[in-house]
């Protein structure tokens, strides 16, 4: 391909890979012209977290006591769905997800807006303002990482034209967020270069990539590069096997422990499953348990 007949994206890319090819992995998080700094877990180890969705309990403050039952460290809860109105906004949601999590004494690792696969982030106004909602709601309830996905009709391959616009729309929003210390975590079918794309556009340290081994891999992407190219913009990890029960599937878990290891990642692994051959929760069981000997809570 000639420069002449690059696609303006594609130059970005391009620009992307020779910047931050060599650079990154000593990148850390950095202070924006608002002076603020967004940083991540400071554990010396790994937590282990499971989606709500994945206990078939989104949006739903009970699924504290089943986190805990399985022994797991946290959840990443759900902004709520369409149907609720993205009920976590109203505080009485906050105050008894809040009330459940100190009950049962599991953490909040982060929250997700799953909405947005269907009500995408680069078209909608209303996903823009969910996104500056969530903002405060994160930092009502003092969680540090946003799940913002695109999936679904929120896909931005081969959409130069969404893409400029979810730059455009997080430029607004970057700023709000370091404010408040939070991350907006980007987790697409994109591949590492595009990804920091969009993060070197923007240029704010709250804009990060949640990186998931498993989509990654069905998308056809070198999880371990890509992971060592995006180093310390990766603020949270999806753990997810497409095949079957984590270490029996197509994802080398311990070959992933070994590039966070290069990032110098530490923090959150959160189970994504949809595979349940053991039923839900020996699933969950076994997956949990062979997470916590490739990932342990102190290194």
């Amino acid at each position: 391909m000639t420069e002449s007949n690059m696609t303006r994206r594609e130059m970005l890319i391009k620009s992307a890979q020779i910047f931050f090819g060599g650079a990154v992995l000593t990148i850390g998080c950095k202070k924006s012209s608002r002076g603020s700094l967004v940083t991540k877990s400071n554990v010396d180890g790994f937590k282990i977290g499971v989606c709500d969705w994945t206990l078939k309990k989104e949006a739903d403050p009970t699924v504290f006591e089943l986190a805990k039952k399985l022994g797991i460290d946290g959840v990443q809860i759900s902004l709520g769905t369409l149907k609720e109105n993205m009920n976590l906004r109203e505080k009485s949601i906050q105050e008894k997800h809040l009330e459940m999590a100190k009950i049962h004494e599991v953490e909040i690792a982060s929250i997700a807006i799953g909405e947005l696969n269907s009500v995408p982030y680069k078209s909608d106004p209303r996903a823009e303002a969910w996104v500056l909602d969530c903002i405060d709601v994160c930092q009502a309830m003092g969680i540090s990482v946003i799940l913002v996905p695109f999936f679904g009709k929120a896909d931005l391959r081969k959409d130069e034209e969404g893409m400029d616009r979810v730059i455009k729309r997080l430029k607004k929003a970057a700023p709000i967020a370091e404010k408040a210390g939070v991350i907006l975590g980007l987790e697409s079918q994109l591949n590492a270069e595009e990804h920091m794309v969009i993060i070197d556009n923007v240029g704010s340290p709250a804009v990060q990539v949640y990186y998931d081994v498993g989509n990654s891999h069905r998308n056809g992407y070198d999880i371990l590069k890509e992971i060592r190219i995006l180093g310390k913009y990766i603020c949270e990890f999806h753990a997810k096997d497409y095949e079957n029960l984590y270490g029996k599937g197509i994802i080398n878990f311990e070959a992933v422990r070994r590039a966070m290891d290069d990032i110098g990642y530490r923090g959150w692994v959160v189970m994504e499953g949809n595979k349940y051959p053991l039923g839900l929760e020996e699933s969950l069981k076994y997956d949990l348990n062979y997470l916590r000997d490739v990932f342990p809570r102190k290194v």
